[in-house]
């Protein structure tokens, strides 16, 4: 039977993948623009998945685990459908902007997951509730200038 402590480091390790998948998507998001104001919002976003990490692999380690390395093969089913549909439409602005916030559905829907979980231990729901609310203002951010472009589209 598992315990509670290791199933809070299961739903840790989960969002360390999550968030090593949306380092790398925004990684290859930031390669697919040539767009200044893209490039910086994508490594911005990067860099908070990358305080995501530290602090994921640092709550795991705390808790007697080990800390997962690598992405879900979901992410990398993301990430190739990124690059198919960016190379096909020329680096478009708006697909761009629908891939990453594909991603991003992914990530907030695994971090709500997260926090219905009454197995997890109360500094683990912290630091998850914390970079909830970040993601879902970076996911929101990037809907909200997608959304722009297909208005101005209509």
């Amino acid at each position: 039977m598992e315990t509670t402590n290791q199933k809070s480091i299961d739903v840790l390790n989960n969002l360390l993948e999550i968030n090593n998948d949306r380092i790398e998507g925004y990684n290859t998001a930031l390669k697919e623009t040539k767009e200044p104001d893209l490039k910086n919002m994508f490594s911005q976003f990067a860099e908070t998945s990358q305080k995501c990490k530290r602090e994921l692999t640092a709550a795991v380690r705390n808790s007697g685990g080990t800390p997962i390395e690598g992405t879900l093969t979901s992410g990398k089913l993301y990430r190739a459908w990124m690059d198919v549909k960016a190379a096909l439409t020329n680096k478009d602005r708006k697909t761009i902007l629908n891939s990453c916030e594909f991603g991003d559905d992914v990530a907030v829907k695994n971090y709500e997951d997260a926090l219905k979980n009454t197995d997890l231990e109360t500094n683990h729901f912290s630091i998850i509730n914390n970079q909830y609310s970040m993601i879902r203002a970076e996911h929101d951010k990037i809907k909200n200038l997608r959304d722009v472009l297909v208005s101005i589209h209509a």
